[in-house]
């Protein structure tokens, strides 16, 4: 082969290899943008108070079954003894997680108070609509233990937005897109939004202790 057409077999060859890695490198960088959409963890909620307000959101939910298990039973709505413990429990683990076991149980009392609005009002129009009482009872058992494991996320998301939650302002207008647009997307009814109210009360002044509120 003469030096022409070696020159010649080259520069195709090299085109050749710029036209691969031209027509590949958009679906490379659609890969990688998938692999990093994949990668932010997810919420229903907006903001960087909607990790937050998921948990929230589906602890109030599990006051519908906590409602439904105690319907009809000698079972109270007020447990103060219960209360007790689990406002007990919840100090014990903020501390060994680092965050402050004030705020963590006036966060947790307006989640245990949230969760009472919905099953009083529950009870109520079970009382007065028999008919749309729940047939089946949930185990209370079981749904505690999913309550435990809704806790130990709780003061995980509390952890995660200590700074913001001590900044009132910021935290704020957080909470408000956080809370509104969790409530729309999970399509939340007037007694539900109401018990979220409730829940999120405390957020944006979490880490002051509870004596100076």
């Amino acid at each position: 082969m003469n030096l022409r057409n070696r020159m010649t077999r080259c520069a195709v060859i090299t085109g050749l290899s710029v036209a691969a890695t031209v027509s590949t490198a958009p679906q490379a960088m659609a890969t990688g943008a998938q692999m990093n959409a994949g990668s932010v963890s997810s919420s229903v909620a907006l903001g960087r108070l909607g990790p937050l307000t998921d948990v929230v959101i589906e602890r109030i939910r599990v006051s519908d079954d906590v409602a439904a298990s105690k319907f009809g039973t000698d079972s109270p709505i007020e447990d103060p003894v219960r209360e007790e413990q689990v406002l007990a429990q919840v100090r014990k683990q903020a501390d060994a997680a680092g965050v402050n076991p004030d705020a963590a149980v006036a966060f947790f009392q307006d989640q245990i108070t949230a969760s009472k609005v919905v099953q009083r009002r529950l009870f109520a129009r079970w009382t007065a609509h028999p008919e749309e009482a729940p047939t089946k009872r949930p185990d209370l058992g079981q749904i505690r233990e999913r309550l435990d494991r809704l806790t130990t996320d709780l003061l995980h998301e509390l952890k995660n937005t200590e700074r913001l939650r001590d900044k009132p302002i910021a935290c704020t207008a957080q909470l408000a897109l956080a809370t509104r647009s969790g409530a729309r997307q999970e399509r939340l009814d007037t007694l539900h939004r109401q018990a979220l109210r409730v829940a999120t009360q405390s957020v944006c002044r979490s880490s002051e202790p509870a004596g100076q509120r």
